[in-house]
């Protein structure tokens, strides 16, 4: 959000000889609830989003057929945007109508809730602007409530930093230690503060076939992911956005719920990327190891493998953790 300002702080920054823009919605309602992936701690929960058809592949063909049939009739320029240029797309969308942006940042609908996809059509032709819509948040709060990492300062504000859809997607490197618990088997994005705003009972599930949900993405096994190497990795999430982010940051998600099943069984799962290549990976196996085997057990486990380990975060993870099992068994003695 930092880089080139002037490009965001409006339209004509982006592209000078725009006039108007054009905001469109797709309607991605999921046909399952996001809230109830969370209830089984041993499977990985998946952003509704993201178990589809990659979105900017769709919308930016839909665009593009939008804007071919536009410029015939008009004879205006036409660009179009989705995801792709610093155009901030919620705002824009708020202006033109098509909702109001929550206490929780997200464009709400009265005709789809919280579930839409938007696309931008910049053009050269003036425009008749549509009204803005009202907000009709009124005195809900329930989107802030019930963040798991308290990522809203007040009402229409998101720390990134503290949200789980930017630690698991964008943030490409270990996750502080003060949120991993809270992300619980979150393994790519979050929906909790979309899913629970009251006015998505207006939101009929999406029938559009490219963005139907991939079934076979849903309620699978935290082991399972946790084999797949990059190859399954970009086989199984092809034409997902979940492939775009990469099998890296994919499995230290997945170890980080693998910490938080509560099922020492799944340690077997998580001990194997001790030796991974990627230190971001052998680090979230280090803690997720931690959480699940008796104080002895990872002990040994650091023994053998701490001394041979050369980068310094991952040794910091092995020095992390093995203070927060000498501290918790102090405390243990202590009572």
């Amino acid at each position: 959000m930092a880089r080139e300002p002037e490009k965001r702080a409006s339209p004509a920054g982006l592209w000078p000889e725009a006039r108007s823009v054009i905001m469109l919605g797709v309607n991605h309602a999921p046909e399952f609830s996001p809230l109830a992936l969370l209830e089984s701690r041993e499977t990985g929960a998946l952003s509704a989003y993201a178990v589809r058809r990659d979105y900017h592949d769709v919308i930016k063909g839909r665009l593009k057929a939008f804007a071919v049939d536009f410029v015939a009739k008009t004879g205006a320029a036409v660009k179009v945007f989705v995801d792709t240029a610093p155009v901030l797309e919620k705002p824009l969308a708020a202006e033109a109508g098509l909702g109001w942006q929550g206490k929780h940042t997200v464009l709400v609908s009265r005709d789809f809730g919280n579930w839409l996809f938007l696309g931008a059509i910049y053009t050269t032709l003036p425009l008749e602007p549509d009204a803005p819509e009202a907000d009709h948040c009124g005195s809900c709060r329930r989107c802030l409530d019930i963040c798991p990492t308290d990522a809203f300062p007040a009402p229409y504000q998101l720390d990134a930093r503290r949200c789980i859809a930017y630690l698991t997607i964008e943030h490409k490197g270990p996750i502080a230690r003060e949120f991993r618990e809270k992300i619980g088997n979150r393994i790519f994005g979050c929906d909790d503060c979309i899913a629970v705003c009251p006015w998505n009972k207006f939101a009929q599930a999406t029938r559009d076939a490219r963005l139907a949900t991939r079934t076979d993405l849903l309620h699978r096994p935290l082991a399972e992911y946790a084999t797949l190497d990059d190859a399954a990795f970009r086989a199984r999430f092809a034409g997902t956005p979940i492939k775009r982010t990469g099998r890296d940051r994919f499995l230290r998600n997945v170890l980080i719920g693998i910490g938080n099943s509560g099922n020492p069984a799944l340690a077997a799962s998580a001990e194997p990327h001790l030796q991974d290549a990627n230190p971001v990976v052998r680090g979230a196996a280090i803690w997720a190891l931690s959480r699940l085997l008796p104080a002895d057990a990872f002990a040994d486990l650091a023994r053998r493998h701490a001394p041979a380990e050369t980068d310094r975060q991952v040794r910091d993870e092995w020095d992390g953790a093995l203070a927060e099992l000498t501290l918790a068994e102090t405390a243990s003695g202590a009572t």
